[in-house]
């Protein structure tokens, strides 16, 4: 497994155009691995390329990687990052990779981590009760965090509490009767964005227009304990949640007290 990092030169027209669009960015990424076909589909179970988009300011935009396979971004440095500059140093090609098989083997139950996860959290509902369930995004702040503190088990870890000298607001419900833990998790939630795109040139609907796709994202950024190394190791090279494809389900990790 393999860890990358890519700095996107926003300036250029080629970033925009990868920026504006999940399925661009998509396509670019999986063009990085040449064992890798378009109708290649992850095996069950297996690790699978991931990739999250950071914005960590206007200007600065961050494309991180996680793959079985080290990847070769010369496509994305010419599209969108510095060729000239790359050119001029061969030994700095544009991006780094490194192996992430260490991290991932000094995992320990009982260690605490800063994480990082970009995803897309939903649930099934029905409108009306003779009406059969529909995918829908969670749309506020208090859901969405619900949504991850329920996975947090299954994924290998859990989320810190605060200290009860340090929560501002209080655990109570919603006005649909569903719990809300008020600011009890050191978890925050930001970057809301509602992203809408065709996904495949091939797919339409009846009348000739293609069909979209919508989806709904937010970044969780916060503080974490091992509670499971194996089931958090595949959270990290599997993902979590839905959307995979397109920016989200990819979990990182950090020291405490460092940047992600």
């Amino acid at each position: 497994m393999f860890l990358t990092r890519f700095r996107v030169n926003t300036a250029r027209s080629g970033a925009r155009r990868l920026l504006s669009s999940p399925q661009a960015m998509h396509a670019a990424v999986m063009s990085s691995f040449p064992t890798l076909l378009p109708t290649d589909t992850p095996s069950a179970g297996g690790p699978r390329v991931l990739w999250r988009l950071d914005h960590t300011s206007r200007a600065e935009v961050m494309l991180y990687l996680v793959s079985p396979d080290r990847p070769d971004l010369t496509h994305l440095v010419e599209q969108a990052g510095w060729p000239a500059a790359a050119a001029a140093h061969p030994d700095q090609p544009g991006w780094q990779s490194r192996p992430y098989g260490p991290l991932l083997d000094r995992l320990t139950t009982g260690d605490r981590w800063a994480f990082r996860l970009t995803a897309n959290p939903v649930h099934h509902a029905r409108r009306k009760d003779d009406e059969p369930t529909k995918r829908t995004a969670h749309l506020t702040p208090v859901h969405q965090m619900g949504w991850l503190l329920k996975r947090q088990e299954t994924c290998g870890f859990r989320v810190l509490e605060k200290a009860d000298d340090q929560r501002l607001l209080p655990s109570g419900t919603t006005r649909t009767k569903q719990p809300h833990s008020g600011d009890r998790y050191e978890l925050t939630v930001r970057d809301k964005r509602t992203l809408a795109f065709d996904k495949s040139r091939s797919t339409a609907t009846q009348g000739g227009r293609r069909a979209p796709v919508s989806l709904v994202t937010v970044t969780f950024d916060g503080r974490l304990e091992i509670t499971d190394p194996q089931l958090l190791r595949s959270a990290l090279t599997q993902g979590i949640g839905k959307a995979k494809a397109y920016g989200c389900g990819l979990l990182t990790l950090a020291p405490l007290g460092t940047a992600r």
